[in-house]
């Protein structure tokens, strides 16, 4: 199949979360299967950063923005096995952040990314790239399916696309005001709450729920979650139980041959399953020394995470007094997201119990593989998580997690389940539930036996993008396949 992959991140090129290393992932994966595969992505100012290779595609092209016509041109590399395109224009991509700068999010990001959307769409008749399936990733590129069944529909270069929608994160919708329709080049007629209207404005993650011909999430349990409740779904549970027949629920996968313990040169001591325990112990001992904590009898746990209440960080700050006392150890690594005050609370929880509490602030690759590494227990207590792909990895490199019971966390992480032990489950989001659970962890360590076994069944767990694929690729032919394929 010819894929166009249409997104607002992607590494190696641009990157704030886990939407950008599912979307290079992919890409590479569809690639090796044999699909020829475009990444549709925009030219910001982190991309020139990255220092890739970029050669500029010949000729400029017009996109509608309300009544305006503003000019856009494209620039391409070769990236493994996909080409990966970026639509060019300053006056919306040219700034500091992706989304926005340190202070909020930038005023213009509906503007911004309906601009991207409808620009993706004419840079593949630029380039003469007609594909038989549009990938959307989450509300940055969800008017694209809207674009195609509205005003696209007579457009014969389109005659034979369809288009699936993945949903990364219902929490992040694109809300906007009526304007934004407009802006859009959608009309009074498209604005009704069975089409684009919310709640009186323009939600742009609704509008590619209605119009997609395939809808998923990224995790099975995560798409039956956002069908029952407004916690879930936030606001958008009506419209995704009237597409449950067509909403299907993908885990993510991880890059096993990126976090490999084996090969992973960021660690002091490199290791395998057969030889884990005596790897972990190496690279423990290196993490408290680098963190500056004390020996203990206890386990050391890791906390990777972006600093959002989402994550349950209140959690573990609330049990972590009762973790000391265990005599366990928490290194916090808290990257990226707005929490301020989680970041002070741990800042204030390492200098109360600076034998066994470290914070290490900010993202760090480096770091975070060595604290992978050296941890025997990961702690992931999330309010909610439509996947998750720290868990995958934490096992990878036999770090047992500890979840609580939600979307892609229960997909992949099992407490009592018939040889497939290979982590702790809260399971609700609560306190006494949490420190609960790693109680059972803590005491599972002390017993040799049962903890190698653990470990052993965390680090054999089969998370990588193959079995992904395949899933991915049924839901293409479902696409190519539906009613509404071939609509021109």
């Amino acid at each position: 199949m010819k894929i166009l992959m249409a997104a607002s991140e992607a590494i190696p090129f641009c990157k704030t979360g886990g939407l950008a290393d599912v979307v290079g992932a992919l890409a590479q994966v569809f690639g090796r299967r044999g699909h020829q595969v475009a990444v549709m992505l925009p030219k910001y100012r982190e991309v020139e950063a990255a220092g890739l290779p970029l050669e500029a595609v010949p000729g400029r092209f017009l996109v509608p923005v309300g009544d305006n016509l503003e000019r856009a041109s494209l620039f391409k590399t070769r990236c493994g096995k996909a080409e990966a395109y970026f639509v060019d224009n300053p006056k919306y991509f040219d700034r500091n952040g992706l989304y926005g700068d340190s202070a909020a999010d930038y005023a213009d990001n509906d503007e911004r990314f309906l601009f991207f959307s409808r620009a993706a769409l004419e840079a593949a008749k630029f380039i003469d790239f007609r594909p038989d399936v549009i990938h959307c990733h989450d509300w940055e590129t969800a008017l694209i399916p809207a674009y195609l069944k509205l005003l696209y529909h007579t457009d014969a270069f389109y005659a034979r696309t369809g288009t699936l929608l993945t949903l990364h994160n219902l929490a992040y919708q694109g809300l906007f005001g009526k304007d934004a329709l407009f802006l859009a080049g959608f009309g009074w007629t498209h604005f009704t709450p069975e089409r684009l209207e919310y709640y009186g404005g323009f939600n742009f993650l609704k509008a590619g729920l209605v119009y997609a011909d395939r809808l998923n999430t990224v995790s099975p349990s995560y798409a039956k979650e956002i069908q029952t409740s407004a916690e879930f779904g936030r606001g958008l549970e009506g419209v995704l139980r009237q597409r449950s027949g067509d909403l299907a629920g993908i885990l993510n996968g991880i890059d096993c041959e990126v976090w490999d313990p084996e090969t992973d040169q960021c660690l002091p001591v490199r290791y395998g399953r057969a030889n884990a325990a005596e790897g972990k112990a190496a690279c423990k001992k290196a993490m408290r020394h680098e963190c500056g904590l004390a020996g203990a009898r206890g386990p050391l746990i890791a906390v990777i995470s972006r600093l959002d209440p989402q994550k349950g960080l209140d959690l573990v700050q609330e049990v972590l007094p009762r973790i000391v006392e265990a005599g366990a150890q928490l290194v916090v690594l808290g990257a990226n997201g707005n929490g301020h005050e989680f970041r002070e609370d741990f800042r204030k929880a390492a200098a109360r119990f600076p034998s066994a509490v470290h914070l290490h602030a900010g993202f760090d690759e480096p770091a975070t593989r060595r604290l992978y590494a050296a941890a025997d227990l990961f702690l992931m207590p999330s309010r909610f998580e439509p996947c998750g792909l720290s868990q995958m990895i934490a096992m990878r490199y036999g770090a047992v997690p500890v979840v609580t019971h939600t979307g892609g966390l229960a997909d992949t992480v099992f407490e009592a389940d018939g040889g497939r032990e290979n982590g702790f489950v809260a399971l609700q989001a609560t306190a006494e539930d949490v420190w609960a659970a790693l109680q059972r962890a803590i005491a599972a360590y002390s017993r040799g036996k049962e903890w190698s076994r653990r470990v052993g069944v965390a680090m054999s767990a089969d998370h990588s993008w193959e079995r992904s694929a395949e899933a991915y690729e049924s839901l293409y032919q479902a696409v190519v396949s539906s009613p509404a394929f071939g609509r021109g």
